[in-house]
């Protein structure tokens, strides 16, 4: 079997090697596909594996030796997955790598939005605190979160762990999207406008699908108190970035962590480069290590248990 990979290598920058799935196969690995290569590299291949380059459904009629695609992630919006099955190729993703880790990551976007550490160290190594005429000082107060109320969208494996840190620190939990029969009683399970409406945190955990493209809009953040966050670790594409921009410039949100957005890498032009109190990070949440190693190796599961005619975490 012709095993290719077309984009590995932020999966592999040199500390995760591919060594298992090469038991597997024939393995071409590829750092980077450009779309214009994809059909030349694709083609030989029987067994695709891709994380960002996409496979859509007038790239998949090229490829007539393909068999089976593993998306090295979670989310596997990247692949035409109705294309896919109607040739009869089975597509399977790894759904759970990263939970602890963009769960953390989460919350060290909100924990700087609260303590604006970056910015207080700036300010000491240019010599504010040596020159201050106090013991301490601060450009913004922090901010406690014990008593404040978390909403979370999307309440699957990593919306329940950002729960549980949530409440850790002390907060109220609110979520809506997921099923209602895994939320805990301690979690107020509603809708979600009225997780907006009345969150201090928003934090969005929901896959990318055509229903939720653009759903968080200048309606949804205008329920939004004004001393309100919005967190989104899960797919840039949910958010109308126009409008956040907007409803951050106004004041009509104070702040918001984003470690993804609709175009990636981020647009020069994008309208949250220079938003106010917009933290941005280059969607690295996944990227810890152990989580990179698990993904590993639930692809490699997948490899084989399709090899084995009898193939695993098939979303199509």
């Amino acid at each position: 079997m012709h095993i290719v990979v077309l984009d590995g290598y932020t999966l592999n920058p040199g500390d995760n090697p591919w060594d298992d799935l090469a038991r597997l196969g024939e393995l071409t690995v590829y750092d980077r596909t450009p779309g214009p290569l994809i059909v030349e590299r694709a083609a030989a291949a029987q067994l695709l594996l891709t994380n960002k380059t996409p496979l859509n459904a007038a790239t998949l009629a090229q490829l007539a030796a393909v068999r089976f695609i593993s998306v090295l992630a979670t989310g596997y919006n990247i692949v035409d997955v109705g294309a896919a099955r109607r040739r009869g190729i089975p597509v399977s993703n790894v759904p759970e790598y990263g939970t602890d880790s963009v769960a953390q990551h989460a919350f060290a976007l909100l924990l700087e939005l609260c303590q604006q550490v970056g910015r207080h160290d700036a300010a000491v190594r240019a010599g504010e605190w040596t020159s201050a005429p106090d013991f301490c000082f601060w450009k913004a107060a922090p901010l406690e979160l014990a008593g404040l109320t978390m909403g979370i969208i999307g309440f699957g494996r990593i919306g329940r762990r950002v729960a549980m840190l949530a409440e850790a620190f002390g907060m109220r939990v609110m979520a809506a999207g997921g099923t209602a029969r895994t939320v805990p009683p301690s979690v107020v399970w509603t809708d979600c406008a009225d997780v907006f409406a009345r969150s201090d945190v928003v934090s969005l955990h929901c896959p990318l699908t055509a229903d939720t493209v653009g759903f968080v809009n200048a309606e949804l953040l205008r329920r939004m108190k004004p001393s309100a966050f919005l967190l989104n670790t899960a797919r840039g594409g949910l958010v109308d970035e126009a409008a956040l921009a907007h409803a951050l410039d106004a004041g009509q949100l104070a702040g918001a962590g984003l470690d993804v957005l609709a175009a990636e890498p981020m647009s020069a032009a994008s309208p949250l480069r220079y938003a106010r109190n917009c933290i941005l990070t280059p969607h690295m949440a996944w990227g810890s290590l152990a989580a990179r190693r698990r993904l590993m190796v639930t692809t490699v599961r997948n490899v084989e248990a399709f090899l084995a005619g009898q193939p695993i975490h098939v979303v199509n």
